[in-house]
């Protein structure tokens, strides 16, 4: 197999593993929320997408004859469980997670992006659309959480300044 095609598939397999973790970062901040309706409905809106994307990626790798690696999946949606818990005890739960799901949406599309040159570079075409609809999807992700840091913010502010539980 040449190089360009076994880039493309262990991307595949890489973006694969990402988005197992991706869920067990937000699943986890999803069953917190208390005070942040707009994050709490977003967040759900995300987690159904990035399921359809986990099963878009499927289906490519299922097309170039391959699978996922069952061990970047469980090492990655470990280290996702961890990543969702590290926040918990922190007072300001809800401005971290603000920051870190900010910066790995980010990353998803960095990852998205790497991956429609290299389907284009190997004659994916197949692959391509159902690519750019996830790195879509992240931009909108992205997007909405950038625009909304600052009502996440004002909220956090007005609820610790009125003696409530601000964190989630």
């Amino acid at each position: 197999m040449d190089v360009m095609r076994q880039t493309f598939i262990e991307g595949l397999k890489n973006a694969h593993a990402m988005e197992k973790q991706a869920l067990s970062i937000m699943q986890p901040q999803l069953n917190r929320l208390e005070h942040y309706p707009d994050v709490s409905a977003m967040l759900q809106q995300h987690i159904t997408e990035t399921e359809g994307q986990v099963e878009r990626l499927k289906q490519i790798l299922g097309m170039v004859e391959e699978s996922p690696s069952g061990m970047k999946d469980m090492f990655l949606s470990a280290m996702g469980s961890m990543a969702a818990l590290g926040h918990v005890p922190a007072q300001d739960e809800i401005l971290k997670n603000s920051m870190a799901n900010l910066a790995f949406e980010n990353y998803e599309i960095a990852a998205y992006t790497m991956l429609l040159t290299m389907a284009r570079e190997n004659g994916e075409t197949s692959a391509t659309e159902l690519l750019q609809q996830s790195l879509d999807e992240e931009k909108r992700m992205a997007a909405w959480i950038a625009e909304h840091l600052p009502q996440v913010t004002s909220t956090y502010l007005s609820l610790k300044a009125g003696g409530m539980r601000a964190d989630v």
